[in-house]
């Protein structure tokens, strides 16, 4: 006798997590250069925004301020010339409980940066300008381990209204 298949009137839709996803090489760095660039304020300052302060060590709080607002990230993980993770716990909506991580390896010449924002809710408008603002950044980031010289805030790229 053949069992009979019940379905559920309609398909339950799981919600799952969207991420920002992005990969850079930096030219002629080691990977303990770029990890020092994500791991000190000085580095952070350098590439991200001027308005850097806080521990940037596992367990500390690091406060990145902007001219529209900014984000308080708690230092997660740290493995030197490996791994960077951050949770960010104040800032937007959208961005509290996402965390934040490089892994880092050398390629040839090249330090391979894999960027993740993780664990959005949705993908909102506001996370599709999030990932371009972060490729910008993570161009500064590049900018600043190749030359010395990166683009933090206020000097950023700006790439809508408001940024």
């Amino acid at each position: 006798m053949e069992r009979a298949r019940t379905r559920a009137p309609y398909k339950e839709r799981r919600k799952q997590m969207v991420d920002i996803l992005h990969r850079v090489g930096i030219e002629n760095a080691t990977p303990a250069e770029v990890y020092g660039a994500l791991t000190t304020i000085e580095g952070l300052a350098g590439w991200w925004t001027d308005d850097t302060k806080g521990t940037p060590e596992p367990g500390g709080v690091v406060e990145f301020r902007f001219p529209p607002g900014g984000f308080d990230m708690e230092v997660v993980e740290q493995r030197p010339s490996e791994h960077v993770a951050w949770k960010v716990v104040d800032g937007p909506e959208e961005w509290v409980g996402t965390t934040i991580d490089w892994h880092l390896r050398q390629d040839g010449d090249y330090t391979v940066v894999m960027f993740g924002h993780r664990g959005w809710k949705e993908p909102v408008e506001f996370m599709h300008h999030c990932s371009t603002k972060w490729a910008t950044y993570l161009m500064s980031l590049k900018s600043l381990v190749e030359t010395g010289v990166g683009a933090p805030a206020p000097r950023d790229v700006h790439v809508a209204f408001p940024d």
